[in-house]
């Protein structure tokens, strides 16, 4: 079970102090959509040059022009991109084309989706990895909807898991076995992050 760390809503320098105080305790690096849509692909790639040997995320959020976004976030540096499951199946298609030139992955988001008919859809395009996501207008403090694992049952996937998971619930959020759990503001709003993190680590882990 890996740690993937979600830079949102921060300034360019408060995601690399961040970084720099909790990269042992994590695996994979998300830039956040807020961050690419305020500094770009540079951002990756300052990412990328100070932090080789983890992996990265672009929450790219594609809803279109699969195969242009997808191109962006790995010729910056990215190992993997994110691409809505509502978008058309010819954008999905044309994100995972990019992504085997590069050899990279595809995050789909499952951000609203509510029925199987829709993971039964992208699994025929041969997607691995799908992300079990309550949104942040709809999170509520202190509480994991563990019911979400219910939607992937039985298919092949990576799962990755995201909605404002904390200390608090990240043993929630573990006991439906994710591959990745996803943790954002409970570590870069904390007054210690290297702290914070180590805990999420240890809590999930255990």
């Amino acid at each position: 079970m890996k740690l993937q760390l979600a830079l949102d809503r921060l300034t360019w320098d408060k995601c690399i102090e961040v970084l720099n105080q909790t990269h042992e305790s994590i695996d994979i690096i998300e830039v956040g959509t807020g961050v690419i849509k305020e500094y770009g692909m540079a951002i990756v790639k300052e990412i990328r040059k100070r932090f080789p040997s983890h992996q990265i995320m672009a929450d790219m959020k594609t809803c279109d022009a699969g195969g242009h976004e997808a191109r962006q976030a790995f010729n910056a540096g990215a190992d993997i991109t994110t691409v809505m499951a509502f978008s058309s199946v010819l954008t999905i298609q044309d994100t995972m084309e990019v992504a085997s030139e590069y050899e990279g992955r595809v995050m789909v988001d499952l951000l609203e989706v509510q029925n199987r008919e829709k993971l039964e859809e992208i699994s025929a395009l041969n997607v691995d990895l799908v992300s079990l996501h309550v949104g942040k207008d709809r999170q509520k403090k202190g509480v994991f909807n563990t019911e979400m694992f219910k939607l992937v049952d039985g298919f092949p996937y990576e799962v990755a898991v995201a909605g404002g998971i904390d200390k608090n619930t990240v043993g929630q959020a573990a006991s439906g076995n994710p591959n990745i759990i996803i943790v954002g503001s409970a570590i870069t709003k904390a007054e210690n992050y290297a702290q914070a993190a180590e805990t999420i680590r240890r809590t999930m882990k255990g």
